[in-house]
């Protein structure tokens, strides 16, 4: 009979590589597999072949997966003997060896024969990992959920299905309240709904739990920001929406040519004065100059402040407003808005450049 050596060892470190080679008749060979108390791998465990109990006479070490084999082993009676990290953790005895033959010999330590032999304290340990586990499992189930859910509301909300995608965030908002991605689609629906007051809510907590973050994610950050911009304007609150566009720059450097862009969409949405406007459309510009919309929409703010000559009859632009416009036809010479920069840039006695063309 077999006689083991009591010893526990919950977790383990990473796996070495496994020792093998062809054996001939006159050897034998052994291989098994290698797990603690709880059911885990013990990856790099070191497997001693011993006829003492004490010299190792061939060492083996189990792989990532807990599996060891080693060959070339005279024919014989042999004590097994199991380490982790140095340390002897349990023990196979009379382990024969037949020429030819491989033997199987597993190290199970979730055995019935060897938890039996745990002091108070390992046993307390060894429930206590278990606790641990069945918890962070059911948390992995959770979050598998909640991150199918976050796809499906993802695409709900790219193909304007806002209803549903509002439904199922609300619900996961619930399930898991300081996730701030969750409030983010949660608040992108209710823009898309125009529930403005839901969607500044939603926003505003998206930013406040990923600001809290010990490593916050700037494009949340941004992302929220930009949208509650959006829902800000809808609500004609310009001021706060300016600010939330500017606080998504400022988190999310990245996407800085886009928010400053959209604020000025919203800025000239709202008929704020051509100053304004125009500011808002040089940093835009500052930040992605290829961009053509912010040229526009500088030129529509510069526009609004031309006068006529009484005697021309032609229109007289603060300065820069030509430019503006002639560099959005360079850029977009078939834009949505091509048109419209040729009239006024007639209008104004300017000639537009021949060297715009339309892209095919």
């Amino acid at each position: 009979m077999r006689s083991r050596l009591p010893a526990i060892v919950l977790f383990f470190g990473t796996a070495a590589l496994g020792f093998s080679s062809a054996y001939g008749q006159s050897t034998g060979a052994i291989h098994g597999h290698v797990q603690d108390p709880i059911g885990v791998a013990i990856g790099g465990a070191q497997v001693q072949v011993t006829t003492d109990g004490k010299t190792a006479k061939y060492t083996f070490t189990a792989d990532a997966n807990g599996d060891f084999k080693g060959d070339g082993i005279a024919p014989g009676s042999y004590i097994l003997n199991l380490y982790s990290n140095g340390k002897p953790v349990d023990q196979l005895m009379d382990v024969k060896v037949v020429a030819g033959q491989d033997e199987t010999e597993n190290f199970d330590l979730s055995r019935p024969e060897y938890l039996a032999k745990m002091t108070p304290e390992q046993r307390k340990q060894l429930e206590e990992v278990k606790a641990k586990n069945a918890d962070a499992m059911k948390a992995n189930t959770v979050i598998k959920s909640l991150n199918a859910d976050l796809l499906k509301a993802r695409d709900d909300n790219k193909n304007k299905n806002y209803a549903e995608a509002d439904e199922l965030m609300a619900r996961d908002s619930q399930a898991k309240p300081d996730a701030s991605v969750i409030w983010l689609e949660l608040g992108t629906a209710q823009l898309g709904e125009k529930k403005y007051p839901d969607a500044t809510t939603s926003l505003q907590k998206a930013i406040s739990l990923e600001t809290a973050n010990p490593k916050p994610n700037v494009e949340i950050i941004g992302g929220a920001n930009n949208a509650l911009g959006e829902a800000m304007a809808a609500q004609n609150k310009i001021p706060d929406a300016v600010a939330a566009y500017d606080a998504a720059a400022k988190a999310n450097p990245a996407g800085v040519g886009m928010y400053y862009t959209n604020e000025t969409i919203i800025l000239s949405r709202s008929g704020q004065n051509g100053d304004a406007v125009a500011a808002a459309a040089d940093k835009a510009i500052a930040a992605a100059p290829d961009k053509p919309l912010p040229y526009y929409l500088k030129g529509q703010a510069l526009i609004a402040k031309a006068t006529v000559d009484p005697k021309t009859q032609k229109i007289e632009a603060p300065p820069g407003c030509a430019d503006a416009y002639q560099k959005y036809l360079e850029l977009a010479p078939d834009g949505p808005y091509s048109a419209d920069a040729k009239a006024i840039l007639a209008s104004m006695g300017q000639t537009v450049k021949t060297s715009y063309k339309a892209k095919k």
